[in-house]
């Protein structure tokens, strides 16, 4: 009676780590899937703080800027995979909601190899996003560099005026700009989901 309740117990034991072992692999697959679902999905819709792709650039001609300044600071970053050395070339700027401004990104590959990188980006505080708008950048677009070669990659870009009419950017007096550059091996694309695929990534 006791030998068949031991093996009752370890059978028990051993089913229960089984089924917290699958989870957990389950938990990071799913993880690793959703990370560029999550940065497509974002980056159409203006969520997470991602900014928007395809914007309308004609407005720039006919917005008026507002008086208020808004400091907007720069972050980079790569994935641990890939070995480009990248950083803004400037800490921060102060910008007016109205107005275009305009910085730059420094891409160093400082290996004997050719390398490609693509890169994401987003805005913080994520509600931003969607009154931060890019007219020229070099997100979501393959980057070739050669060894050691390095390039400036600039980012033209404006705060819709529309952002001073919300009241929930009445206290937002600062905005960070963050990038995240990741290795393009041969074959890689990023996957676009079928409900994003009307919107043009750029």
């Amino acid at each position: 009676m006791k030998d068949h309740s031991d093996r009752s117990f370890r059978k028990n034991i051993r089913s229960t780590t089984f089924y917290w072992a699958g989870i957990g692999i389950l938990a990071v697959g799913l993880s690793y899937s959703a990370v560029p679902l999550y940065r497509i999905f974002c980056q159409s819709y203006s969520y997470g703080g991602t900014i928007s792709a395809g914007h309308d650039t004609s407005k720039v001609s006919t917005m008026s800027p507002i008086n208020r300044k808004i400091k907007v600071k720069f972050s980079a970053d790569t994935a641990a995979s890939m070995q480009w050395n990248f950083k803004p070339q400037q800490t921060e700027i102060t910008v007016v909601p109205g107005e275009t401004a305009l910085a730059f990104y420094t891409a160093t590959n400082p290996t004997n190899k050719q390398v490609v990188g693509i890169s994401t980006y987003n805005v913080i505080p994520f509600e931003v996003g969607q009154y931060f708008n890019k007219i020229q950048c070099f997100c979501f677009e393959e980057q070739m560099l050669n060894p050691h070669e390095q390039v400036d990659m600039p980012v033209f870009f404006y705060i819709d005026p529309e952002f001073d009419d919300d009241p929930k950017m009445e206290f937002v007096n600062e905005v960070i700009l963050s990038y995240t550059f990741f290795e393009a091996k041969p074959g890689f694309k990023l996957p676009i989901p079928s409900y994003v695929k009307s919107h043009s990534v750029k």
